[in-house]
């Protein structure tokens, strides 16, 4: 679920953040890093939640029309396709799913049943839903497809939902794009015969993912010194004050990691931090970040500083 750059992300965010020196102790700090990265997945269970909780609306919705005390006759044999949808129904009797709400204490729509409320609406006004419902009955494909696209069209960009979760939790909004997409493509690639572990994916791709972010992260600030003198005589026709704090961030993560992890190839490294800054720094902050990763390789590719192991890693 996680990728690289939303590591690199977090790592920055963390360093921003630090106000201590090489030789303070920066376990908390570190500890902050992990929990903030551990955190995203609460936040893909909230969402995950979320859709579970919007089929239970609307049954609830059917059998409040059905107990009228003027029902019509649409209202007692109501139209159950969206109840019924196989797919909602495989996420709700889900029980390794079930288990992981339980487990992480994923009660939030109990309290704030009001934004279930908002995006059932939303659902049910929406052109998807009126096409969908046309018919009483459908395979899974059918099922699983309109939810694909009720889940892209109308809950991923429900302003309504993205306050709640900037009113929550505020470093889920640089998490929302990757566990939006991460849900996308479970959706997506469920099958009628999928296992229950489907929808708990994990979170790092491999230890090698969580050793990484713990490492960026220590050797960024143990190489501090080193690394803020050789940006500072890169930079010295700069003005310090019109470098942007996250500019000088970035610099430090993209030094030391083209240092001191010889398996990641240069290139990627810089494209790394180059889209980074173009989401979180000054309209110019990539060319300048370029301009001085760019002289730093040549003169580490000269002085053999560079050790990149394998093919092609330069």
């Amino acid at each position: 679920m996680l990728n690289r750059r939303h590591i690199r992300v977090k790592v920055m965010q963390t360093l921003y953040a630090f106000k201590g020196g090489e030789s303070d102790d920066f376990g908390k700090d570190q500890k902050f890093l992990l929990f903030s990265i551990d955190n995203m997945y609460n936040l893909y269970l909230l969402l995950i939640s979320l859709i579970i909780e919007v089929q239970k609306r609307a049954e609830k919705d059917l059998q409040k029309k059905q107990k009228k005390h003027l029902a019509t006759k649409e209202d007692k044999n109501p139209n159950r396709k969206f109840v019924n949808n196989q797919l909602l129904k495989n996420l709700s009797e889900n029980s390794v799913l079930k288990n992981q709400l339980d487990t992480y204490k994923i009660n939030n729509w109990d309290l704030d049943e009001e934004y279930v409320d908002i995006i059932f609406k939303a659902i049910i006004s929406s052109n998807l839903y009126e096409d969908y419902m046309k018919t009483k009955v459908s395979d899974f494909r059918e099922d699983k497809d309109f939810i694909v696209d009720i889940y892209k069209d109308v809950i991923a960009p429900s302003e309504k939902l993205y306050d709640y979760i900037e009113d929550k939790n505020l470093t889920w909004l640089d998490d929302l794009p990757t566990v939006n997409t991460t849900i996308l493509k479970l959706l997506r690639k469920v099958k009628e015969t999928s296992s229950m572990n489907h929808f708990t994916p994990k979170l790092y791709k491999d230890m090698d993912d969580k050793q990484f972010a713990i490492d960026l992260f220590k050797k960024t600030l143990l190489n501090r010194t080193a690394i803020n003198n050789e940006i500072d005589k890169k930079t010295q026709n700069w003005d310090s004050d019109r470098i942007a704090n996250v500019d000088y961030v970035l610099l430090q993560m993209a030094i030391c990691e083209i240092k001191n992890f010889p398996s990641i190839p240069v290139k990627v490294t810089i494209n790394e931090y180059l889209e980074i800054s173009k989401e979180y720094s000054t309209p110019k902050s990539s060319i300048f970040i370029n301009g001085i990763l760019d002289k730093l390789v040549k003169e580490y590719e000269v002085s053999g500083e560079l050790k990149k192991i394998g093919r092609g890693l330069l």
